[in-house]
């Protein structure tokens, strides 16, 4: 999964922190918190100014990966790598709690079906956060 010449390697590497760190702290962590934590722990209502500005914060790290798909074969070069599963496994939270919105990310779209039709990636899109349903498309390969 992270394979190829030292730079590849690094790239790959790039793109783990940047998706495990960034998109985690942007968008999925705070999308964690509001529409989960808050609801089944704290018993709280969502905050919907953080709400808004992750799912801002979403389109921006979209606009970044529709260009890493534009020009690169899979997100960090020529081969399926751990960057690709990274940044599947943050969008999948984020689109499960419903803070995508695809519009105008055709590209990261299409990569991301093609990364749920994975067989290894099939199975994640059953599980469900009890109390918390997904979006109807959520398990749909092509949405």
């Amino acid at each position: 999964m992270i394979n190829g010449s030292a730079l590849q390697r690094a790239e790959i590497r790039r793109l783990v922190a940047l998706f495990d760190e960034n998109l985690y702290a942007d968008v999925s962590g705070p999308l964690l918190h509001e529409r989960m934590k808050k609801r089944l722990v704290l018993r709280q209502p969502p905050d919907s100014r953080v709400l808004r500005e992750a799912m801002k914060n979403a389109h921006a790290h979209l606009d970044y990966i529709d260009w890493l798909v534009d020009t690169r074969q899979w997100l960090a070069g020529p081969t399926l790598g751990l960057a690709d599963l990274a940044c599947a496994a943050q969008l999948s939270v984020a689109d499960y709690l419903g803070g995508i919105d695809w519009k105008g990310h055709e590209q990261t779209r299409h990569w991301y079906s093609v990364m749920k039709s994975r067989p290894s990636f099939r199975p994640l899109l059953s599980e469900k956060m009890e109390g918390l349903p997904p979006p109807p498309h959520y398990a749909l390969v092509d949405a």
